[in-house]
């Protein structure tokens, strides 16, 4: 690449320090600028004026992908006019390989500039994958409503773990017992908000603790004697912690059941947003039984035009669903782990929507129950991961063929 511009940029809040490299691997000039609209503008400029003062057609730009702090600036010089008269490309790296990279550099500091020049010096010794996509914004959008109902599916599931840890305190016998099918469900949060005393609840007449479950219930329970005996016999097992602190736990599990409420309301609008965003993409993913809207708007996020992957091995690679090798000489190992490179979100993605479909699709029940009786070790989570390899090869050909999924009982 002896006709190409190299330039590195460390992004952060609030400055974007950019490396810029000649074609040769030396230092053209290194500097800073807001990362602000103004501040792309002056880099920019700057970039061309190199490219003009050398006399090169090309530039690689790239940035390592940190937070949202490079997304703008990444919009930007992909949107400008400026460098329109030049071959461009833009990479968002992977900062665990930039971070594999400097290593080759021991006594290289830490700071701005320097991260800068490693970025830059790496994309001139390339293997660094494909150019970022940002072909169409569709893709973007949903992208940026995914992994926000992602995270407060997690932020909900942390917090779930919270309020049982707490529950554990008020009320012991509730959470060793399988009383209620659900301990979130609107009988057995009545309880726990409507007792604070574990005394009221044990010696409470059994008739008008019936009534009570029956009313929460709305009269979906059929043994409802059954509940009340389990319960009062719950709650006189259970432990009494000191009054002070029984009051303190009362009060927590009241806010986490409010906090678990509004995450369950922030789920059900971002799958409001992600149904609406997904109908501007057409695509065949939901006719997989077991896939569903989220699954499917997942996947389809992440991966984006399934045109910028070769084969459906690319794509399992850009998944992180493909082995490593170990071998030496005659000897090649058996058990060997999956990459650790790779787009964790699709990768999640994958293996939820595969989990789904072993429970509804006959033939990838059966693939999944033979992987797991191959081995002793690590059953469910090989088998689950070669169910969701699997899943790749339907993903690419439903998506490049725009095909709709026949289950194999219904050829």
């Amino acid at each position: 690449m002896n006709n190409t511009l190299f330039v590195g940029i460390d992004v952060s809040s609030k400055d974007n320090v950019a490396y810029i490299m000649k074609p040769d691997g030396n230092k053209h000039s290194s500097f800073s600028v807001p990362n602000n609209h103004p501040g792309a503008e002056t880099l920019t400029d700057r970039i061309v004026a190199v490219l003009k003062q050398l006399m090169l057609p090309r530039v690689v730009i790239g940035m390592e992908s940190t937070s949202v702090y490079g997304d703008n600036l990444m919009y930007f010089l992909r949107e400008t006019g400026k460098l329109s008269g030049f071959e461009r490309k833009l990479h968002m790296l992977n900062p665990k390989q930039v971070k594999k990279f400097k290593d080759s550099y021991p006594d290289l500091p830490k700071n701005d500039p320097v991260d800068a020049f490693v970025i830059a010096d790496h994309l001139r010794f390339g293997r660094i994958g494909n150019e970022v996509y940002m072909g169409d914004y569709r893709y973007e959008a949903l992208k940026a409503l995914t992994r926000a109902r992602h995270q407060v599916v997690q932020d909900l599931t942390r917090e779930k773990q919270r309020f049982l840890n707490q529950l554990f305190m008020k009320f012991s016998g509730l959470t060793q017992e399988k009383i209620f099918s659900n301990n979130f469900g609107a009988t057995a949060t009545a309880i726990i908000e409507e007792f604070e005393s574990l005394d009221d609840l044990a010696y409470m007449n059994a008739e008008d603790l019936a009534a009570f479950i029956r009313d929460r219930g709305k009269g979906k329970f059929e043994n409802v004697d059954e509940i009340v005996s389990a319960l009062q016999k719950a709650a006189v097992n259970s432990y009494r912690p000191p009054t002070v602190i029984a009051d303190s736990v009362n009060q927590i599990l009241a806010i986490s059941l409010s906090t678990i409420r509004l995450l369950q309301k922030q789920i059900k609008e971002y799958d409001k947003a992600i149904e609406k965003q997904l109908t501007t993409i057409p695509n065949t993913l939901t006719s997989i039984k077991g896939i569903g809207l989220v699954y499917a708007a997942g996947i389809i996020a992440e991966i984006g035009d399934i045109n910028r992957f070769r084969s459906q091995a690319s794509l399992a690679k850009y998944a992180g669903l493909t082995w490593t090798q170990h071998q030496s000489g005659d000897f090649e190992a058996e058990d060997t782990r999956l990459i650790k490179s790779g787009n964790h979100h699709l990768r999640y993605y994958l293996c939820e929507g595969a989990n789904s479909l072993r429970k509804c699709d006959s033939e990838f029940r059966r693939f999944y129950n033979l992987k797991f009786h191959e081995v002793k070790k690590h059953q469910h989570r090989r088998a689950l991961a070669l169910t969701a390899r699997k899943l790749v090869r339907l993903v690419y050909t439903l998506l490049n063929t725009n095909r709709l999924y026949i289950p194999p009982e219904e050829y």
